[in-house]
């Protein structure tokens, strides 16, 4: 079925190579342009945020289907505590010891919402593992060597922002987020006035059964490292684009706004989906135009909500959880980094 569909694309994308010496021959100047100094310059940008970040990415995919095809959920499961602080405090921590990509941190922890874990647990979890653990702490460290508040910064934004987060689902949501599965469903008492639906019986997105062993291991981890490595490469190809051919003066003109800047670069992140192991070297290709507040909502906002996870969080909660959460978590890094640039 993938081959088919691959085969469907390239015969797309066959007529599309005849273009090129089309347009060669109707535009002479093409070549040239392509042989320009910006283009050059852009070239030469991209590479570069893609060598750095590349490594930090193959790592994160590694360590991310280690946990999923040799950690067990309930083992995830029983790590959660029963009271809600406790709880939300453990959830925010847990991406020191379990260090998966937010690609893969909606499916898993769908998995164990299904097994009973409390929604403010997993929403704190969500938002906080894919950039509270140790390849994320190292990649915005390097990224940012002579400049180590921002990587404190960071971490400590980023907790703050999925633990606050965790404690408005605990307050305000009383009802099973997750969309309906087509299950018969008993209910599960996770906190005062809260009932949760959990499957008695096989459901419509139950988990497929695959041999746990060091060839699926490698499998799954090239397949995720291939799906993610083309957002870091339109995010690189964006960013190179942007530092080449907008002027310095304009960036710099965005960047004094007191809201445009916060606007300008959370809006970046989620639209450029980049994965949390690779985007703080897109962000520091702004560190000399942007402000520490600017750098740390694109640092924290980008691995809470993105494109990609927006899609993702629609199919597996509902809408219109989806839609405030969303608003909290823009609200919550918005206050958050201003905040601590104010401060700093």
């Amino acid at each position: 079925m993938k081959m088919a569909a691959n085969l469907k694309l390239l015969s797309f994308l066959i007529p599309c190579a005849f273009l090129v010496p089309v347009l060669i021959t109707m535009a002479p100047n093409v070549k040239e342009e392509w042989n320009s100094e910006a283009l050059q310059n852009m070239k030469t940008v991209f590479i570069s945020i893609f060598l750095e970040a590349a490594p930090f990415l193959l790592i994160g995919v590694l360590l991310s289907s280690l946990m999923q095809w040799f950690v067990s959920e309930e083992m995830i499961r029983k790590l959660t505590p029963k009271n809600p602080v406790g709880g939300v405090l453990v959830a925010g921590l847990l991406g020191i010891i379990f260090p998966i990509c937010e690609c893969g941190m909606i499916p898993v922890v769908r998995r164990l919402m299904h097994k009973g874990m409390p929604p403010y647990i997993a929403v704190t979890f969500i938002l906080s593992g894919p950039v509270v653990n140790p390849i994320v702490f190292t990649a915005t460290l390097l990224a940012f060597p002579s400049h180590p508040e921002i990587t404190i910064a960071r971490m400590g934004l980023a907790f703050a922002v999925a633990a606050a987060t965790g404690g408005l689902v605990y307050m305000f949501v009383r009802q099973n987020p997750l969309r309906k599965p087509k299950a018969i469903v008993t209910e599960v008492k996770t906190h005062p006035g809260f009932k949760m639906a959990q499957p008695h019986s096989h459901s419509a997105d139950h988990d497929h059964v695959h041999d746990k062993n060091w060839r699926s291991f490698f499998i799954h981890a090239g397949d995720e490292f291939v799906d993610m490595s083309k957002y870091l490469v339109i995010g690189a190809l964006i960013t190179a684009c942007i530092q080449t051919f907008i002027s310095r003066s304009d960036l710099i003109s965005l960047g004094n706004g007191p809201v445009a800047s916060y606007a300008f670069m959370m809006g970046f992140a989620y639209v450029l989906s980049l994965c949390s192991t690779s985007d703080a070297f897109v962000a520091s290709a702004f560190s000399h135009t942007f402000a520490l507040g600017p750098l740390l909502s694109f640092l924290v906002l980008g691995p809470m909500l993105d494109f990609k996870s927006t899609l993702m969080l629609l199919s597996t909660f509902r809408t219109r959880f989806v839609i405030g959460l969303s608003l909290a978590i823009i609200a919550l890094v918005f206050a958050g980094s201003w905040l601590i640039n104010l401060l700093a």
